[in-house]
């Protein structure tokens, strides 16, 4: 198996920032891209933790979040096979987090504290150094810290922790926006008026804002994912219609 770890760009120690568990969800994620993972093929979890230099709890720990995704399946005493979305799952998967993250965030908005407002913002700046970088992957891990911040203000350990489990899903789709359709520009600014909305306590428009971010996005990756597997992207409105709409 080629190099995760090489093929993700980090260091055996890796970013302090980043947990372990984060860490061996983006090498997966990185994996699959690069071809290092092959969708449904069997790998050993010992395989992986030693690519990574980290212990094996963290990456089981990082496996068992995914498969609860439905994106990682184990076979006992055997190892992991890695399982990527089909459209019909990423157009399932944005219906369930317009469903729960649009009002959640409303409710955070109109509970937040003057404490929650500035570390919404710090966390948008910091995604906003990571874009003038170029830096991806430390993009990817602020915006996901961002969505992350505001379900914390909204209190709902339960949502939190499925959206999360959402989120993880598509992390590993071989579809993503960044770079291929959007630039971290584009994504950055797509944020801006969630940020701006949050801090001016408009709960209603927070709202809307995060509702257009997530339908574009999950737009966007439907649309790919399709093309990905040689079927019609035209097809993206119809199943986009049919699960959401």
């Amino acid at each position: 198996m080629t190099s995760i770890d090489e093929s993700l760009g980090l260091s055996p120690l890796g970013p302090q920032q980043d947990s372990l568990a984060e860490r061996t969800i983006a090498a997966v994620r990185q994996g699959v891209r690069s071809g290092a993972l092959v969708p449904g093929q069997l790998y050993s979890v010992y395989r992986l933790a030693e690519e990574l230099g980290i212990s094996r709890s963290p990456v089981r720990e990082a496996l068992l979040r995914l498969g609860e995704t439905g994106m990682i399946r184990f076979e006992r005493n055997r190892g992991f096979r890695v399982l990527v979305p089909t459209p019909h799952d990423i157009a399932e998967i944005f219906s369930i987090r317009l469903a729960l993250e649009v009002p959640a965030v409303r409710r955070a908005t109109s509970r937040a504290r003057k404490e929650d407002l500035v570390a919404v913002r710090l966390k948008y700046v910091a995604m906003e150094r990571a874009a003038a970088a170029g830096e991806v992957s430390a993009f990817e891990l602020y915006d996901q810290q961002l969505h992350a911040l505001l379900m914390d203000v909204e209190g709902s350990i339960r949502t939190k922790e499925i959206i999360r489990n959402l989120r993880d899903a598509v992390r590993l789709v071989d579809a993503s926006t960044l770079v291929q359709d959007r630039s971290l520009t584009d994504v950055l600014v797509a944020h801006l008026p969630i940020v701006e909305a949050f801090e001016a306590g408009d709960a209603t428009l927070a709202a809307q804002a995060m509702k257009h971010h997530l339908q574009e996005t999950g737009q966007l990756l439907l649309r790919r994912a399709l093309v990905k597997r040689g079927e019609n992207p035209e097809m993206e409105s119809i199943l986009w219609r049919t699960l959401i709409d």
